[in-house]
């Protein structure tokens, strides 16, 4: 028997015509960065008090577990056999390898990054726009000159009154809305919105688990909140999306429709375990956010380390 959060592919078909058609990205080339203007960037430069900053990523990992079988790798490359010249000059070089779309690291997911019936954000052919040499339109590219913009922090097991959400539990609209009320914040249009389901705090306490099986994200139908509010980016300290899906036939729901449909750039993955306690003790939950990603013109997403700035 299907469950009340359960959605049928045709009802996920209907949910995803609708929010690309009145999602304010839903069909930009931008997408919904668009929704960002020069007086909103300046008014969130005055949410700044004390000029503290604090991370909002998590420490590159670089040991394979249940939820990265290939993690980044990283390794000195000189000195040779790490013993530096007795005498003279010399330099410490290093390398880093990393998949970007994985389930541990934090990343930003370009507007090239789903493909959904064949097609790319807004309708382009995925065919015709991504080769082996990488994403010729949609890359990581269309944020090369950051995303910046009122961070928000919804903190839905602070809602509850529990350190994190058990893998499997689905945040619904009523939830966003709720921690909204609760911490006496409204999200409004051009917000880059981050939404603390306690992933990365369970990770810390209980060790790592396999994501694929179970994790706590957004019911799809949470994402009407964000299409009426038009948030500009979304991210998650876990991926945003609720394992096991609530969809038949789509593993990815809330991806198909942030990306595909309404055109948000996706922060997968980030930490937020330094930020939420100075959000509760000092009564705000509002911040200048700072997201550098890297210059990868064809690529489709970026390693980053978004910046809460207060």
């Amino acid at each position: 028997m299907r469950t009340p959060d359960e959605l049928s592919e045709a009802e996920f078909r209907s949910l995803y015509r609708r929010l690309r058609a009145t999602a304010p990205g839903g069909g930009t080339p931008r997408g919904a960065l668009d929704t960002i203007t020069g007086e909103q960037v300046l008014a969130a430069v005055r949410e700044v008090r004390s000029g503290r900053t604090v991370s909002l990523a998590a420490q590159v990992n670089t040991r394979p577990g249940p939820d990265d079988a290939d993690p980044a790798e990283h390794r000195l490359t000189a000195p040779a056999d790490a013993e530096p010249a007795a005498t003279g000059l010399d330099f410490a070089r290093d390398r880093f390898a990393m998949n970007i779309h994985g389930d541990v690291n934090s990343h930003l997911d370009a507007l090239c990054h789903v493909i959904y019936d064949g097609t790319l954000h807004g309708g382009a052919p995925a065919a015709g726009v991504l080769s082996p040499a990488g994403a010729s339109a949609l890359s990581v590219d269309l944020a090369r000159d950051g995303i910046v913009g009122r961070g928000v922090l919804l903190d839905v097991p602070r809602l509850h009154g529990v350190p994190w959400l058990e893998p499997g539990t689905g945040v619904t609209a009523e939830d966003l809305a709720a921690a909204e009320a609760r911490q006496e914040v409204r999200v409004g249009r051009g917000d880059i919105v981050l939404v603390r389901v306690g992933h990365r705090l369970r990770r810390e306490e209980l060790g790592p688990w396999d994501v694929a099986d179970a994790r706590a994200g957004l019911q799809p139908t949470a994402m009407e909140f964000l299409a009426e509010r038009e948030a500009a980016a979304l991210g998650s300290d876990g991926n945003s999306d609720t394992a096991p899906s609530p969809v038949e036939g789509v593993a990815f729901p809330v991806h198909v429709l942030a990306v595909h449909a309404m055109g948000l750039h996706l922060l997968d993955y980030l930490r937020f375990e330094d930020l939420a306690p100075i959000c509760a003790r000092e009564g705000r939950w509002t911040f200048l956010c700072v997201i550098a990603p890297l210059r990868l013109p064809a690529a489709t997403g970026s390693p980053v380390n978004p910046l809460a700035i207060l």
